[in-house]
């Protein structure tokens, strides 16, 4: 399957994928963590609609979450909204049957502007991470991600972090469970399909 994930330096869900033996890509306008050869350093509009079986993005999502919405106001940030908001709207109406975009909990504004809500909200503590980061899943043509490993622990970790120059990036890094269940269950489903259709049946 050839798989790209817009918007991730990390290559976290990039190289869960290219564990299983999928050929993916990571795409960023900063510099990957990981390997070059395997990552696009552009604007992810510039390589979505290339023939991708399954398109991941991490949108930023500063001027989109809920717990920002104050700042829209204080600061007169809407115009950033705006922009931000059509850079997501754009991603999900990509030209590809299977869409995942994931972001923290939008405000009601962004939510007029991508044109729906989300449809599932996940917690690392449902894949094996002890804390909580509340994180939205848009997805089309795609099942919800099923919980593979809950466990204790509530540790606010991610809000916790101290105020330093890698803050944003640490805070957007997406965590390895998630990553794994996306790379397991949807290949699985996408391989499922794919066979019934060389068979001609769907």
């Amino acid at each position: 399957m050839k798989i790209l994930v817009g918007c991730e330096f990390s290559q976290i869900v990039t190289r869960a994928f290219r564990d299983k033996g999928h050929e993916a890509y990571s795409c960023d306008i900063l510099p990957t963590e990981g390997n070059p050869d395997w990552h696009y350093q552009c604007d992810v509009r510039d390589v979505m609609n290339k023939g991708w079986d399954l398109f991941i993005a991490h949108p930023d999502c500063t001027r989109l979450c809920n717990s920002g919405v104050r700042w829209l106001w204080e600061r007169d940030l809407w115009e950033e909204m705006q922009i931000s908001g059509e850079f997501f709207w754009s991603l999900l109406n990509a030209d590809c049957g299977r869409i995942c975009l994931e972001n923290p909990i939008p405000h009601k504004y962004a939510v007029e502007i991508i044109g729906r809500k989300y449809d599932q909200i996940i917690q690392p503590w449902m894949f094996g991470h002890g804390e909580t980061k509340a994180t939205c899943l848009w997805l089309k043509g795609l099942p919800e991600l099923v919980p593979t490993n809950i466990v204790e622990g509530r540790e606010q970790r991610i809000w916790k972090m101290p105020r330093n120059s890698n803050r944003g990036k640490d805070r957007s890094r997406t965590f390895q469970g998630i990553a794994n269940a996306m790379a397991e269950q949807w290949v699985n489903e996408m391989d499922y399909f794919s066979m019934f259709s060389g068979m001609g049946r769907i």
